[in-house]
C-alpha cells in the first residue's frame, strides 16, 4: 500500500525509461511485471503501454461479481489491462487470515479468466524455528494447487517468500533459499509431472535488494524475484533487473 495514483505512473514511467536508457535488452524467456495498488492499475498501464512491463494485480476475490463490496474480481483486473496477479501473499495470510481453500478458490477463478498467477508460499519464523518449514511448505502448495490441471500449471508462477524475511531486513541466505526452492519443484514433481515441475518458474521474495539478487539467481531452482521495498525507487528496481539478467 504505497503510492498515490500520481506518484504510481511516475514509478512505472520511471522504471520503463531506466530499462531503456540502461539499454537492458529482455529475451523472450525474461518477464518484468509491476504490481501497484487497484486505483493505479489503469494509470499504470498506459504509461508501460508499448513496452515489455507486465501488469499485476496484488489481489483479487473469487466470486465474479455480486454484493461484495471493497472486493475486485478477476474481470476487473483483467479489463484494468492485467495480465497478472499475486495470490496468497504472506500478508493477505497473516494480515486477512485467507486460507490455503480460499486461496485455492481465488487461482481458479484469475485461471479462468485467463490471467496468469504469481501463487506465493512460504513459512513464518516460529514455523522455521520450529523445523517444519517443509510440511509447511507442502501443505500450501498441495491444499493452494487443489484441481490444477497440469496445462494450467503453465500460467503460475510460484513465489517462496519466508515470512520471517519479508520487511525485517533479513534475507535467506542463497543455499536456504535453494533448498526450500529445490523442495517446492521436487512437490510439483510428484503432484503433477517431472516435466511441470522443471517448467514452472519459482521466484524468491523476501527482502531482495540489488546487493543480494545475483547469489540468489545464481542458484539451480531460483528462476526470478518478488521484489518489495526495493522496487518503490526505479533506479533500485532496474539495477536488481539489471543484476538478475547476468
Amino acid at each position: 500500500m504505497f503510492k498515490t495514483v500520481p506518484e504510481a505512473e511516475a514509478l512505472a514511467n520511471g522504471i520503463k525509461n531506466e530499462l531503456q536508457n540502461k539499454k537492458i535488452v529482455l529475451a523472450a524467456h525474461h518477464e518484468v511485471v509491476v504490481a501497484p495498488h487497484f486505483i493505479a492499475l489503469v494509470p499504470v498501464a498506459g504509461q508501460i503501454k508499448g513496452s515489455k512491463i507486465g501488469l499485476s494485480a496484488q489481489n483479487l476475490y473469487f466470486e465474479k461479481e455480486g454484493a461484495f463490496t471493497g472486493e475486485v474480481s478477476a474481470a476487473m483486473i483483467k479489463s484494468a489491462g492485467c495480465t497478472y496477479v499475486i495470490i496468497g501473499h504472506s500478508e493477505r495470510r497473516t494480515y486477512f487470515k485467507e486460507t490455503d481453500e480460499v486461496l485455492n478458490k481465488k487461482i481458479k477463478a484469475a485461471l479462468g479468466e485467463g490471467l496468469k498467477v504469481i501463487f506465493c508460499i512460504g513459512e513464518t519464523r516460529k514455523e522455521r524455528e520450529e523445523n517444519i518449514t517443509f510440511s509447511v511448505i507442502e501443505r500450501q502448495v498441495k491444499d493452494g494447487l487443489q484441481g490444477i490441471s497440469e496445462s494450467q500449471m503453465s500460467s503460475i508462477v510460484i513465489a517462496y517468500e519466508p515470512v520471517w524475511a519479508i520487511g525485517t531486513g533479513l534475507t535467506a541466505t542463497p543455499a536456504q533459499a535453494q533448498e526450500v526452492h529445490a523442495y517446492i519443484r521436487s512437490q510439483l514433481g510428484k503432484l503433477f509431472s517431472p516435466k511441470v515441475a522443471e517448467a514452472t518458474t519459482i521466484q524468491y521474495g523476501g527482502s531482495v535488494n540489488a546487493g543480494t539478487i545475483e547469489s540468489l539467481m545464481g542458484q539451480k531452482d531460483i528462476d526470478g524475484a518478488l521484489v518489495g521495498g526495493a522496487s518503490l525507487k526505479a533506479d533500485s528496481f532496474v539495477e536488481i533487473i539489471q543484476k538478475g539478467l547476468k
